[in-house]
């Protein structure tokens, strides 16, 4: 492989334009004269300019922050190795053991997969969604699964409050907000000198005290099952179990998402029978 190949930019411009837009979400964008992703799509997929990504692959910046480096990772679906690869380019250490896992296993892939008709969306370590389907974005009122890739669910509840006003978990806000926190504590136990992760836990507790109170609880657990009342714009209100499934062999964890038989469960079937019909 040529040298020039190895760098920054070359490396992020190969990839983009290997990358096919309906693998990455990316519907319509009219006729194309070339293969792979546009440098505006790829800037909105990982949350950045399209002016800061065409200085990256020309060159002129070279040191974006291991935060932008594993969103550009996602947006891209690189694998384990090429991820490696991105982050040495930008000179940071690759993901590992002890940092956020930032991809999704292919045994993990392939369940995800197959369950297309439940509402299911995976998750890194610290919360940062990568990716959601179709029922999932339905039912919690998120963007497109494109659009939502990137987002972070500990800032959207702590900062942005916007998950108390979708959802209510039973026994209330305060439940769900101290299972997001304690199972971040527990994430620290492992991922603590990630910059990715000290990044997060130093920007939300900087602009939210609820979290900063939270976290100096000091209390330390798994997130697990947990009951919701969904406030849904299109059916209504419905009571939903949301699981925790986590992937052996990574940090990233599956969320799925059930209701019992009976008017919940139809409500979400009438939901689901939506989501066919729009993408038909």
């Amino acid at each position: 492989m040529p040298a020039e190949i190895q760098t920054l930019g070359s490396l992020l411009r190969t990839w983009r334009e290997r990358t096919d837009p309906k693998d990455a979400g990316v519907t319509g964008g009219g006729r194309r004269r070339a293969k792979g992703l546009r440098r505006e799509e790829l800037a909105t997929l990982a949350g950045v300019s399209a002016d800061y990504v065409v200085r990256l692959e020309q060159g002129r910046f070279r040191t974006p922050s291991a935060q932008v480096v594993a969103a550009l990772a996602r947006a891209l679906r690189l694998s384990g190795s090429e991820t490696d690869l991105l982050f040495r380019a930008a000179n940071h250490l690759p993901p590992g053991p002890s940092t956020v896992a930032v991809e999704v296993p292919p045994a993990a892939r392939r369940v995800v997969s197959r369950m297309s008709g439940q509402p299911l969306a995976v998750y890194t370590a610290d919360w940062t969604l990568l990716y959601a389907n179709r029922m999932m974005c339905a039912l919690f009122d998120l963007p497109s699964p494109a659009e939502a890739v990137g987002e972070n669910l500990v800032v959207r509840t702590f900062v942005d409050e916007v998950s108390s006003k979708i959802a209510t978990p039973k026994g209330g806000n305060e439940v769900f907000e101290r299972a997001l926190v304690a199972d971040l504590r527990l994430s620290a136990t492992e991922l603590g000198e990630d910059p990715v992760f000290q990044s997060l836990v130093t920007t939300v507790r900087d602009k939210s005290p609820r979290f900063a109170a939270l976290w100096d609880e000091g209390r330390a657990a798994p997130h697990s099952a947990m009951v919701k009342t969904v406030h849904n714009s299109v059916v209504g209100d419905l009571t939903i179990d949301c699981d925790t499934l986590m992937v052996t062999g990574s940090n990233v964890r599956i969320i799925l998402c059930s209701a019992a038989p009976g008017p919940d469960s139809e409500k979400l079937e009438a939901l689901r029978a939506r989501v066919l019909a729009s993408a038909a």
